[in-house]
């Protein structure tokens, strides 16, 4: 006679435990589907995803923008920069036969920084160099002198009607004229604005030469030479 099948969920009259049945008996309340607990969870942290996500875009799109010139940050050396650029001192006008005087020519017009500079002679500016060089500025000319130098600019800017006044680091009073694109004339002798007053530099971000090489860097010439 066959032997009946032994029941695996008895043991010694005792009923076995399954581990699902454990599983099912340790549930607690908040982990069912429809537990208030459970879904208020799940909203807080689809919350928390979208706004990281949001926060994460935006920064990518501000650094894009920075990147391309669309937002610029301020910075310190700017402002400090700023509020220094151009020489805010009254100044008189000082005697041409006391202003070193340097002429260089940037334009594509041969002998041009020898016209202006026996022109700038004939006014008593006692002239040293003349010559060629290059510069990228577009405009009538640079006015070009160290801090010392800045009241004798003042008097040959308003000779060079138009011009800018640039400041370098040189320590002598001597000034450059760097002659460009847009010159066409000194003023009249007898027009020229002798009362007191300011230097005229209105490019705000090219008035000081940061770098020495800025502007230019005017050729070292005997003041006899015929270049220009």
């Amino acid at each position: 006679m066959a032997r009946k099948p032994k029941d695996v969920s008895v043991l010694h009259g005792h009923h076995v435990v399954t581990a699902s049945e454990l599983e099912a008996a340790f549930v607690e309340p908040e982990d069912t589907e429809d537990n208030p607990l459970r879904l208020r969870r799940r909203i807080l942290h689809g919350a928390v995803l979208v706004v990281l996500v949001s926060m994460i875009a935006a920064g990518i799109l501000t650094a894009l923008a920075i990147m391309n010139g669309q937002i610029q940050l301020p910075t310190a050396e700017r402002s400090h920069a700023a509020a220094s650029l151009c020489p805010e001192a009254t100044f008189d006008y000082t005697p041409p036969e006391k202003i070193n005087l340097n002429v260089f020519n940037s334009t594509s017009r041969p002998g041009l920084a020898r016209t202006v500079a026996d022109e700038f002679a004939a006014r008593k500016f006692i002239v040293g160099n003349v010559g060629n060089t290059t510069s990228s500025y577009l405009g009538v000319a640079l006015v070009v002198s160290g801090a010392a130098g800045q009241s004798a600019a003042f008097s040959v800017q308003r000779n060079l009607p138009g011009s800018d006044y640039v400041q370098d680091g040189r320590t002598d009073p001597s000034v450059d004229v760097i002659l460009t694109g847009d010159y066409k004339e000194l003023a009249a002798p007898e027009l020229v604005d002798q009362t007191p007053g300011r230097l005229s530099c209105p490019r705000e971000t090219r008035r000081i030469v940061e770098d020495p090489k800025w502007p230019v860097m005017p050729p070292a010439v005997p003041p006899s030479g015929s270049a220009g």
